[in-house]
Protein backbone atom coordinates (compact mmCIF):
# COMPACT_ATOMS: atom_id res chain seq x y z
CA UNK A 1 0.00 0.00 0.00
CA UNK A 2 2.75 2.67 0.85
CA UNK A 3 4.58 2.28 -2.58
CA UNK A 4 1.11 2.94 -4.57
CA UNK A 5 0.79 6.38 -2.07
CA UNK A 6 3.70 8.07 -4.23
CA UNK A 7 5.57 7.55 -7.43
CA UNK A 8 9.58 7.18 -7.05
CA UNK A 9 10.39 10.70 -8.71
CA UNK A 10 9.19 12.51 -5.85
CA UNK A 11 11.82 11.33 -3.41
CA UNK A 12 14.29 14.63 -2.90
CA UNK A 13 17.84 14.32 -4.77
CA UNK A 14 20.24 12.74 -2.86
CA UNK A 15 17.61 9.78 -1.32
CA UNK A 16 18.22 6.58 -1.94
CA UNK A 17 15.94 3.99 -3.26
CA UNK A 18 17.19 1.66 -1.07
CA UNK A 19 16.19 3.60 2.27
CA UNK A 20 12.68 4.30 0.85
CA UNK A 21 10.47 1.91 2.31
CA UNK A 22 11.70 2.47 6.04
CA UNK A 23 11.66 6.09 6.00
CA UNK A 24 8.33 6.12 3.37
CA UNK A 25 7.13 4.07 6.02
CA UNK A 26 7.77 6.18 9.04
CA UNK A 27 6.53 9.54 7.43
CA UNK A 28 3.51 8.09 6.20
CA UNK A 29 3.05 6.89 9.42
CA UNK A 30 3.69 10.20 11.27
CA UNK A 31 1.17 11.87 9.05
CA UNK A 32 -1.57 9.56 9.79
CA UNK A 33 -1.20 9.63 13.76
CA UNK A 34 -1.48 13.44 13.39
CA UNK A 35 -5.01 12.64 11.11
CA UNK A 36 -5.78 10.34 14.07
CA UNK A 37 -4.79 12.05 17.04
CA UNK A 38 -3.53 15.71 15.87
CA UNK A 39 -2.80 16.63 19.67
CA UNK A 40 0.52 14.41 18.65
CA UNK A 41 1.88 17.60 16.23
CA UNK A 42 2.53 19.89 19.32
CA UNK A 43 5.17 16.57 20.53
CA UNK A 44 7.25 16.41 17.70
CA UNK A 45 10.47 18.11 16.67
CA UNK A 46 10.33 17.31 12.94
CA UNK A 47 10.08 20.45 10.53
CA UNK A 48 9.37 19.81 6.84
CA UNK A 49 12.86 19.62 5.52
CA UNK A 50 13.17 16.25 7.56
CA UNK A 51 10.78 14.46 5.00
CA UNK A 52 12.34 12.64 2.46
CA UNK A 53 9.28 12.96 -0.30
CA UNK A 54 8.10 16.44 -1.66
CA UNK A 55 4.23 15.77 -0.88
CA UNK A 56 4.92 14.93 2.69
CA UNK A 57 6.97 17.95 2.82
CA UNK A 58 3.89 20.34 1.79
CA UNK A 59 1.70 18.07 4.03
CA UNK A 60 3.50 18.55 6.76
CA UNK A 61 4.01 22.32 6.51
CA UNK A 62 0.47 22.10 6.16
CA UNK A 63 -0.35 21.07 9.26
CA UNK A 64 2.30 22.83 11.14
CA UNK A 65 0.45 26.04 9.69
CA UNK A 66 -2.70 25.03 10.98
CA UNK A 67 -1.22 24.18 14.37
CA UNK A 68 0.56 28.08 14.24
CA UNK A 69 -3.18 29.03 13.77
CA UNK A 70 -5.07 26.87 16.23
CA UNK A 71 -7.51 25.21 13.39
CA UNK A 72 -8.21 21.56 13.90
CA UNK A 73 -6.18 19.37 11.48
CA UNK A 74 -8.17 16.65 9.59
CA UNK A 75 -8.22 16.23 5.65
CA UNK A 76 -10.78 19.27 4.88
CA UNK A 77 -8.51 21.85 7.07
CA UNK A 78 -5.13 20.64 4.93
CA UNK A 79 -6.78 20.50 2.05
CA UNK A 80 -7.77 24.05 2.82
CA UNK A 81 -4.18 24.79 3.79
CA UNK A 82 -2.96 23.35 0.59
CA UNK A 83 -4.62 25.88 -1.89
CA UNK A 84 -3.32 25.21 -5.55
CA UNK A 85 -1.12 22.79 -4.12
CA UNK A 86 -3.66 20.08 -3.77
CA UNK A 87 -2.48 17.85 -7.14
CA UNK A 88 0.85 18.02 -6.03
CA UNK A 89 0.24 16.13 -2.86
CA UNK A 90 -1.67 13.69 -5.14
CA UNK A 91 -4.83 14.59 -4.62
CA UNK A 92 -7.50 13.80 -2.06
CA UNK A 93 -7.02 10.48 -2.33
CA UNK A 94 -3.56 10.67 -1.26
CA UNK A 95 -4.20 12.53 1.90
CA UNK A 96 -7.37 10.17 2.74
CA UNK A 97 -5.02 6.90 2.60
CA UNK A 98 -2.89 8.34 5.22
CA UNK A 99 -5.72 8.92 7.58
CA UNK A 100 -6.46 4.67 6.71
CA UNK A 101 -2.70 3.86 7.10
CA UNK A 102 -2.23 4.17 10.67
CA UNK A 103 -3.40 1.64 13.26
CA UNK A 104 -2.04 3.52 16.24
CA UNK A 105 0.07 6.37 17.39
CA UNK A 106 1.91 4.59 19.77
CA UNK A 107 5.15 4.40 18.17
CA UNK A 108 5.25 7.94 16.86
CA UNK A 109 8.36 8.47 18.57
CA UNK A 110 10.39 5.44 16.51
CA UNK A 111 8.92 6.76 13.12
CA UNK A 112 10.17 10.59 14.01
CA UNK A 113 13.46 9.04 14.83
CA UNK A 114 13.99 6.89 11.27
CA UNK A 115 12.70 9.91 9.60
CA UNK A 116 15.53 12.19 10.96
CA UNK A 117 18.17 9.58 11.05
CA UNK A 118 17.54 9.86 7.48
CA UNK A 119 17.31 13.16 6.88
CA UNK A 120 20.83 13.46 8.43
CA UNK A 121 22.22 10.85 6.16
CA UNK A 122 20.79 12.66 2.97
CA UNK A 123 22.53 16.04 4.20
CA UNK A 124 25.66 14.02 4.60
CA UNK A 125 25.71 12.45 1.35
CA UNK A 126 24.97 15.84 -0.17
CA UNK A 127 27.98 17.60 1.46
CA UNK A 128 29.86 15.10 0.51
CA UNK A 129 29.48 14.88 -2.90
CA UNK A 130 29.79 18.79 -2.92
CA UNK A 131 33.33 18.16 -1.41
CA UNK A 132 34.06 15.03 -4.01
CA UNK A 133 33.00 17.27 -6.75
CA UNK A 134 34.59 20.69 -5.51
CA UNK A 135 37.70 19.73 -3.51
CA UNK A 136 38.69 22.62 -1.85
CA UNK A 137 39.48 23.61 2.17
CA UNK A 138 36.54 25.94 1.60
CA UNK A 139 34.18 22.65 0.80
CA UNK A 140 36.02 20.27 3.65
CA UNK A 141 35.05 23.68 6.03
CA UNK A 142 31.87 23.48 5.12
CA UNK A 143 30.95 19.58 5.16
CA UNK A 144 32.46 19.89 8.42
CA UNK A 145 30.09 22.51 9.32
CA UNK A 146 27.07 19.87 7.83
CA UNK A 147 28.59 17.43 10.16
CA UNK A 148 28.23 19.41 13.09
CA UNK A 149 24.69 20.34 12.57
CA UNK A 150 23.49 16.71 11.77
CA UNK A 151 24.86 15.79 15.30
CA UNK A 152 22.73 18.71 16.87
CA UNK A 153 19.26 17.86 15.43
CA UNK A 154 17.24 15.31 17.22
CA UNK A 155 19.22 15.69 20.63
CA UNK A 156 17.09 15.86 23.38
CA UNK A 157 18.04 15.66 26.66
CA UNK A 158 15.67 13.51 28.70
CA UNK A 159 15.03 15.48 31.76
CA UNK A 160 11.71 15.06 33.79
CA UNK A 161 10.94 18.15 36.39
CA UNK A 162 11.56 15.61 39.14
CA UNK A 163 15.20 15.93 37.76
CA UNK A 164 15.45 19.61 37.57
CA UNK A 165 13.57 20.03 41.53
CA UNK A 166 16.58 17.66 42.68
CA UNK A 167 18.99 19.39 40.32
CA UNK A 168 18.24 22.88 42.49
CA UNK A 169 17.18 21.32 45.70
CA UNK A 170 21.13 20.02 45.65
CA UNK A 171 22.60 23.01 44.68
CA UNK A 172 20.56 24.78 48.21
CA UNK A 173 23.07 22.53 50.12
CA UNK A 174 25.82 22.24 48.17
CA UNK A 175 29.20 24.52 48.91
CA UNK A 176 30.61 25.48 45.04
CA UNK A 177 33.07 27.58 46.48
CA UNK A 178 33.52 31.77 45.13
CA UNK A 179 33.38 31.06 41.29
CA UNK A 180 31.67 27.83 39.42
CA UNK A 181 34.06 28.67 36.37
CA UNK A 182 38.21 28.60 35.82
CA UNK A 183 40.32 31.12 38.42
CA UNK A 184 40.46 34.32 36.61
CA UNK A 185 43.49 34.33 38.70
CA UNK A 186 42.29 38.08 40.07
CA UNK A 187 40.33 37.99 42.90
CA UNK A 188 38.36 41.31 41.66
CA UNK A 189 37.29 39.86 38.16
CA UNK A 190 36.17 36.58 40.00
CA UNK A 191 33.99 38.58 41.94
CA UNK A 192 32.61 39.77 38.91
CA UNK A 193 32.59 37.00 36.16
CA UNK A 194 32.90 34.01 38.43
CA UNK A 195 35.38 32.97 36.88
CA UNK A 196 35.44 31.68 33.06
CA UNK A 197 33.09 29.31 32.52
CA UNK A 198 32.94 27.01 30.15
CA UNK A 199 31.19 27.54 27.05
CA UNK A 200 31.68 31.04 26.91
CA UNK A 201 32.76 33.15 24.14
CA UNK A 202 34.52 36.26 26.01
CA UNK A 203 36.13 39.54 24.04
CA UNK A 204 38.53 41.48 25.00
CA UNK A 205 38.21 44.81 22.89
CA UNK A 206 40.59 47.83 23.08
CA UNK A 207 42.48 50.42 20.94
CA UNK A 208 46.02 49.74 19.35
CA UNK A 209 48.90 50.34 22.71
CA UNK A 210 45.84 49.91 25.40
CA UNK A 211 47.26 46.41 26.68
CA UNK A 212 45.25 44.03 25.52
CA UNK A 213 47.88 41.19 24.34
CA UNK A 214 49.47 41.72 27.86
CA UNK A 215 46.54 41.41 29.48
CA UNK A 216 45.44 38.52 27.94
CA UNK A 217 49.00 36.72 28.75
CA UNK A 218 48.50 38.07 32.17
CA UNK A 219 45.03 35.57 32.06
CA UNK A 220 46.71 32.76 30.13
CA UNK A 221 49.60 32.45 32.97
CA UNK A 222 47.03 32.69 35.60
CA UNK A 223 45.33 29.44 34.40
CA UNK A 224 48.65 27.80 33.59
CA UNK A 225 49.78 28.55 37.24
CA UNK A 226 46.71 26.92 38.71
CA UNK A 227 48.43 23.87 36.00
CA UNK A 228 45.76 24.26 33.63
CA UNK A 229 45.84 23.99 29.69
CA UNK A 230 46.08 27.11 27.63
CA UNK A 231 46.28 27.20 23.65
CA UNK A 232 47.33 30.83 22.70
CA UNK A 233 46.56 31.38 19.04
CA UNK A 234 48.61 34.51 17.77
CA UNK A 235 48.04 35.90 14.41
CA UNK A 236 50.02 39.02 14.49
CA UNK A 237 53.01 38.09 16.86
CA UNK A 238 55.48 35.30 16.66
CA UNK A 239 55.63 32.85 19.36
CA UNK A 240 59.21 33.34 20.85
CA UNK A 241 58.18 37.62 21.40
CA UNK A 242 54.76 36.25 23.08
CA UNK A 243 57.31 33.87 25.12
CA UNK A 244 59.48 36.61 26.34
CA UNK A 245 56.92 38.58 27.83
CA UNK A 246 55.72 35.81 29.51
CA UNK A 247 58.84 35.43 31.11
CA UNK A 248 59.31 39.23 31.58
CA UNK A 249 56.20 38.92 33.57
CA UNK A 250 57.20 35.91 35.40
CA UNK A 251 61.05 37.32 36.42
CA UNK A 252 59.86 40.80 36.89
CA UNK A 253 62.92 41.82 34.61
CA UNK A 254 62.76 44.85 32.12
CA UNK A 255 61.49 43.68 28.62
CA UNK A 256 64.14 45.77 26.55
CA UNK A 257 66.78 43.50 28.67
CA UNK A 258 65.22 40.51 27.10
CA UNK A 259 65.75 41.70 23.42
CA UNK A 260 69.89 40.99 24.11
CA UNK A 261 69.90 38.97 27.32
CA UNK A 262 73.59 38.08 27.32
CA UNK A 263 74.33 42.15 27.47
CA UNK A 264 71.47 43.78 29.27
CA UNK A 265 71.49 40.75 32.30
CA UNK A 266 73.57 40.98 35.18
CA UNK A 267 74.15 37.60 37.47
CA UNK A 268 70.96 38.06 39.88
CA UNK A 269 68.59 38.35 36.20
CA UNK A 270 70.47 35.38 34.76
CA UNK A 271 69.45 33.52 38.06
CA UNK A 272 66.15 34.27 37.97
CA UNK A 273 65.96 33.77 33.88
CA UNK A 274 67.04 30.18 34.33
CA UNK A 275 64.44 29.27 36.89
CA UNK A 276 61.74 31.12 34.62
CA UNK A 277 62.78 28.90 31.69
CA UNK A 278 62.15 25.97 33.69
CA UNK A 279 58.57 27.45 34.90
CA UNK A 280 57.76 28.17 31.41
CA UNK A 281 58.85 24.36 29.97
CA UNK A 282 56.36 22.71 32.83
CA UNK A 283 53.23 25.02 32.21
CA UNK A 284 51.15 23.02 29.80
CA UNK A 285 50.77 25.86 27.42
CA UNK A 286 51.36 25.76 23.55
CA UNK A 287 51.43 28.98 21.46
CA UNK A 288 50.12 28.69 17.64
CA UNK A 289 51.51 31.39 15.77
CA UNK A 290 50.65 30.71 11.96
CA UNK A 291 49.83 34.41 10.40
CA UNK A 292 46.94 32.90 8.43
CA UNK A 293 44.78 30.61 10.33
CA UNK A 294 41.26 29.68 9.58
CA UNK A 295 38.14 28.73 12.39
CA UNK A 296 39.05 25.02 10.79
CA UNK A 297 42.44 25.70 12.36
CA UNK A 298 41.23 26.44 15.08
CA UNK A 299 38.79 23.77 15.87
CA UNK A 300 41.29 21.11 15.05
CA UNK A 301 43.80 22.32 17.47
CA UNK A 302 41.31 22.53 20.00
CA UNK A 303 39.92 19.53 19.68
CA UNK A 304 43.42 18.09 19.79
CA UNK A 305 43.90 19.48 23.12
CA UNK A 306 40.72 18.57 24.26
CA UNK A 307 41.21 14.94 23.41
CA UNK A 308 44.88 15.32 25.63
CA UNK A 309 43.21 17.03 28.43
CA UNK A 310 39.80 16.10 29.14
CA UNK A 311 39.57 16.88 32.70
CA UNK A 312 42.25 19.41 32.79
CA UNK A 313 41.16 23.34 33.33
CA UNK A 314 41.53 24.13 29.95
CA UNK A 315 41.49 27.96 28.25
CA UNK A 316 41.91 29.36 24.55
CA UNK A 317 43.27 32.69 24.06
CA UNK A 318 43.13 34.14 20.46
CA UNK A 319 45.00 37.05 19.31
CA UNK A 320 43.10 38.58 17.31
CA UNK A 321 39.40 38.91 15.47
CA UNK A 322 40.56 40.87 12.84
CA UNK A 323 43.06 38.79 11.82
CA UNK A 324 41.53 35.03 11.57
CA UNK A 325 40.86 34.35 7.88
CA UNK A 326 37.86 34.59 6.59
CA UNK A 327 36.28 31.27 4.13
CA UNK A 328 33.62 30.75 2.45
CA UNK A 329 31.54 34.00 0.20
CA UNK A 330 29.39 36.10 2.45
CA UNK A 331 27.78 39.24 1.06
CA UNK A 332 29.01 41.68 3.47
CA UNK A 333 31.86 42.07 5.94
CA UNK A 334 29.77 41.76 9.08
CA UNK A 335 28.24 38.52 7.90
CA UNK A 336 31.97 37.35 7.64
CA UNK A 337 32.53 38.76 11.28
CA UNK A 338 29.68 37.22 12.48
CA UNK A 339 30.26 34.16 11.09
CA UNK A 340 33.07 33.60 12.78
CA UNK A 341 32.27 34.86 16.24
CA UNK A 342 28.87 32.63 15.91
CA UNK A 343 31.83 29.88 14.56
CA UNK A 344 33.65 30.26 18.26
CA UNK A 345 30.59 30.24 20.03
CA UNK A 346 29.81 27.02 18.69
CA UNK A 347 33.26 25.67 19.24
CA UNK A 348 33.41 27.06 22.99
CA UNK A 349 30.25 25.12 23.63
CA UNK A 350 31.28 21.91 21.95
CA UNK A 351 34.50 21.41 23.42
CA UNK A 352 33.16 23.51 26.95
CA UNK A 353 35.71 25.67 26.88
CA UNK A 354 35.84 29.56 27.44
CA UNK A 355 37.46 31.16 24.49
CA UNK A 356 39.53 34.98 24.94
CA UNK A 357 39.01 36.46 21.73
CA UNK A 358 40.21 39.49 21.48
CA UNK A 359 39.35 42.51 18.91
CA UNK A 360 40.64 45.92 17.86
CA UNK A 361 37.80 48.97 18.44
CA UNK A 362 37.25 51.39 15.85
CA UNK A 363 38.68 54.59 15.70
CA UNK A 364 35.22 56.00 16.25
CA UNK A 365 36.89 56.20 19.82
CA UNK A 366 39.53 58.59 18.73
CA UNK A 367 37.11 61.12 17.89
CA UNK A 368 34.96 61.87 21.23
CA UNK A 369 35.81 64.08 23.91
CA UNK A 370 35.81 60.84 26.30
CA UNK A 371 37.99 58.00 25.02
CA UNK A 372 36.35 55.37 27.00
CA UNK A 373 35.01 52.28 24.88
CA UNK A 374 31.49 51.66 24.47
CA UNK A 375 29.66 48.32 23.04
CA UNK A 376 29.54 50.31 19.53
CA UNK A 377 32.68 50.68 19.22
CA UNK A 378 33.62 47.40 18.48
CA UNK A 379 34.05 46.47 14.96
CA UNK A 380 30.63 44.84 13.38
CA UNK A 381 29.69 45.02 16.81
CA UNK A 382 26.14 43.45 16.11
CA UNK A 383 27.53 40.52 15.33
CA UNK A 384 30.14 40.01 18.03
CA UNK A 385 27.81 41.60 20.49
CA UNK A 386 25.16 39.22 19.73
CA UNK A 387 27.46 36.00 20.05
CA UNK A 388 29.84 37.02 23.09
CA UNK A 389 28.75 36.01 27.02
CA UNK A 390 30.81 38.66 28.12
CA UNK A 391 32.53 41.82 26.84
CA UNK A 392 35.50 43.31 28.21
CA UNK A 393 36.96 46.60 27.22
CA UNK A 394 40.41 48.30 28.06
CA UNK A 395 41.13 51.66 29.23
CA UNK A 396 44.18 53.74 30.19
CA UNK A 397 43.80 57.24 30.98
CA UNK A 398 47.64 58.32 31.26
CA UNK A 399 47.34 56.99 27.37
CA UNK A 400 45.41 60.04 26.13
CA UNK A 401 45.97 62.24 28.87
CA UNK A 402 49.62 62.74 29.05
CA UNK A 403 49.25 64.92 32.51
CA UNK A 404 48.74 61.60 33.93
CA UNK A 405 51.72 59.52 32.81
CA UNK A 406 53.06 57.22 35.67
CA UNK A 407 48.79 56.34 37.03
CA UNK A 408 49.77 53.48 35.27
CA UNK A 409 45.62 52.30 36.04
CA UNK A 410 44.08 49.52 33.28
CA UNK A 411 40.52 49.69 33.81
CA UNK A 412 38.65 46.74 32.35
CA UNK A 413 35.53 47.64 31.75
CA UNK A 414 32.42 44.96 31.56
CA UNK A 415 29.88 46.06 29.58
CA UNK A 416 28.07 42.57 29.03
CA UNK A 417 27.67 39.91 30.89
CA UNK A 418 25.19 37.59 29.48
CA UNK A 419 25.31 35.55 33.19
CA UNK A 420 26.61 38.60 35.23
CA UNK A 421 26.82 42.20 36.24
CA UNK A 422 28.26 44.66 34.09
CA UNK A 423 31.37 47.77 35.94
CA UNK A 424 34.81 48.44 36.11
CA UNK A 425 37.80 46.42 37.52
CA UNK A 426 41.15 48.23 37.97
CA UNK A 427 44.62 47.49 37.64
CA UNK A 428 48.04 48.45 38.49
CA UNK A 429 49.35 47.83 35.14
CA UNK A 430 53.15 47.58 35.42
CA UNK A 431 53.96 48.05 31.56
CA UNK A 432 57.70 47.32 31.35
CA UNK A 433 57.38 43.69 32.76
CA UNK A 434 53.35 42.90 31.79
CA UNK A 435 52.38 42.54 35.01
CA UNK A 436 48.73 43.64 36.46
CA UNK A 437 47.96 43.59 39.91
CA UNK A 438 44.30 43.62 41.25
CA UNK A 439 43.14 47.20 43.11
Amino acid sequence: MINSLVEENQYLPGYQSGQQDDTLYAENMILGAILLDPKIIFELILEPDHFSMIRNRLIFGAMVELRQESRPIDPITILDKLGSEIENVGGVSYITSLAVSCPTTAHVEEHQRIVIENYKIRKLKKGAAFFLNNASMEEAERFYQTYIQMQEIGLIKQETKQDLIMEIYDDLYEDKGEFQGIDTGYLSLNKMTSGWNKGDLIILAARPSMGKTAFALSLASKVCEKGGVVDIFSLEMPKKQLALRMLSSITRIDGAKWKNPYRYFNEEDQGNANQALEIFYKWNLQIQDQSRQTLSDLRAQIQKTKREYPNEEYLVVIDYLQLITITGKHDRHDLAVGSITSGLKQIARQYEVPIILLSQLSRGVEQRMDKRPRLSDLRDSGNIEQDADLVMMLYRDEYYNKENEGNNILEVDIVKQRNGPVGVVKFLFEKEIGRFIGI
